[in-house]
Order: structure tokens, then sequence, then C-alpha cells
């Protein structure tokens, strides 16, 4: 079974690097077809190419039932990167489940955790200023994106849904203030094993960004190019006014854009569009925040 899921894991890579037309060793799902023809897309857009793919896997799961075994296992990509004279190494792990009956495959999906499945409303907060002064530190934010994007920090609760959680310890590492302890639906906050839902919340971060007037405050941005090192992301997948992912800029391509990093899907220096994740929708809407310094 081991060898088989590799095989399975090498013929993405080569697929990745080489012509999408070329035949694979083994057949592989329709969903990793559409994953690889996105990523291509992705890089012809972008007038970059994948110059090598490296993949890892770990089974962290196993279990049969009815004579079939179900495997989990955590595949870690690595993708070489060429942007013109420029060469820079995307990373994004994602949980897959394999079905094996008699050590044949059967079926091999990736598990969905692009979204964030929690949904909580914020009160409005009062026009009441914080003089706390405030000087974001953006290279302290981005070091901590870099250290943590594909682990967890034990000072912090880990959640299922860990994105936002993840954004707002950068953003905290960044030297953001928290305030509002203990009203969960105002401020932003983490403490004594309690939060805010702007701590946790997608929905909630980019509502608070949008309308904070204390400690940790943000100015929306049209464009992603104007956002820089350490500024937040916010996507709306199905673009039905409920954002469920947020994603940190830690660095620019060639042509000025973010490339970002994230967890629930943990990536580093992803392309900020997300057009090849597999949450992505023709619907999708995006909001672009610059935080600010007070």
């Amino acid at each position: 079974m081991k060898s088989t899921l590799a095989k399975v894991m090498e013929a993405k890579a080569q697929l990745l690097v080489g012509n999408i037309r070329s035949a694979p060793s083994i057949k592989l799902p329709e969903q990793d077809l559409k994953f690889i023809q996105r990523k291509k897309e992705l890089m012809d857009k972008r007038f970059a190419e994948i110059v090598k793919c490296n993949t890892k896997g770990q089974i962290i799961g196993k279990n049969e039932v009815d004579g079939k075994m179900h495997l989990n296992y955590l595949v870690h990509y690595q993708y070489l990167i060429r942007q013109n004279k420029n060469l820079y190494i995307e990373e994004h792990c994602e949980e897959r489940k394999a079905v094996f009956t008699l050590n044949k495959l059967i079926s091999d999906e990736e598990v969905p955790k692009e979204t964030d499945t929690q949904y909580e409303t914020m009160e409005r907060d009062t026009p009441e200023e914080d003089t706390r002064e405030f000087k974001y530190n953006r290279l302290d934010a981005v070091q901590y994106a870099e250290r943590w994007w594909n682990d967890y920090n034990p000072k912090y609760k880990k959640f299922t849904d860990n994105c936002t959680n993840f954004i707002s310890q950068c953003l905290h590492a960044g030297g953001a203030p928290m305030y509002g302890y203990p009203n969960r639906s105002k401020g932003w906050w983490m403490q004594n094993n309690n939060w805010s839902y702007s701590w946790s919340v997608a929905n909630s971060l980019r509502w608070y960004l949008a309308g904070s007037k204390r400690g940790l405050q943000a100015k929306e941005m049209s464009s992603p190019k104007e956002l820089l090192l350490g500024d937040i992301i916010c996507y709306d997948f199905e673009g039905d006014g409920r954002f469920n992912h947020n994603t940190i800029v830690v660095a620019k391509d060639f042509e000025g854009y973010p490339l970002v990093n994230a967890q629930t899907q943990n990536s580093r220096m992803r392309y900020w569009s997300y057009y090849d994740s597999t949450a992505y929708t023709p619907n999708i809407k995006y909001k672009f925040f610059h935080i600010t310094n007070n």
C-alpha cells in the first residue's frame, strides 16, 4: 500500500513539472488532475514554471471497515518555481484518504480543509479610542509566519479550523495589542484559555479589521499589489458575503503580487489568489487589509 501511494505522489510530481498530456505511471483521480491543470494554468498566467517538485508522505491513521483498508496520510509538497530569473520554493501540505481492497487502491481523495466552518458575528466597537501607541513590526510577524506555518505553537490553543488563529498569532507577534477580554464578541484577544470570535473565526476577523478603532487597526486596499509584508488577505470562496479563510503576506513575486502563508491546509509562499485551491470558485471575493500604526 505504501508503494502504491508513493507512485501516486510521484505521478503528480511528474505531471506538475512535465506536460499534463503525458501519461503518468498510475491513473490519478479526477480531483488531482483538476488541481494539476489549475496549478499549471496559474503558472502560465504568472509567466512562471515549476522546475522541480518534491513530495513526502506520512501515514497518520489506519482503519479497516467491511474488508476495506482506509488510510489517512499527509503529503508535503515542495515546488521550486522559476519566474523570470528568480527562484523560490512554495510549499503546502494536504491530508488525504486512500481506500484499498486486497491491496488494490480503489480511491484516493483529498480531505477538504481549506475553509473555516465557524461563523460568529461581532458587535461594533464603540468610538472610544485606545491611546496606547502601536507600531506594527512586519518583520516579526513574517518571521513568526515562516516559523509556524506547518507547526503549532504550544503557547496557543489549536483549532480544527486553525487558519484565523494562526493569522492572529502572526499579528500578535508583530506587536498588535489584545483588548476586549472577557467579551468574546468585542475586541481581539486570547487569554485564560478563552478567545474572542475575531481571534479565531475568519469572518469575524474580516469585520474586525474593517471597523476597529483601537489596538489592531487596518486600512482596506483596492489591490493586492498595494499590500506590504505582514498584511492580511481575507477570502470569501463562495462569494456569499461570509469570509472563510485568511492569509498573511510573507513575500512578493517578480511582478509584485503577494505570496502568502496560511494554515488549515498549511501553505507557504503560495500565490495570493488561491486559484489552484479546491475551495476556489468563480464567485470568489477578496478583502485586502493593510495593518496600520496608531
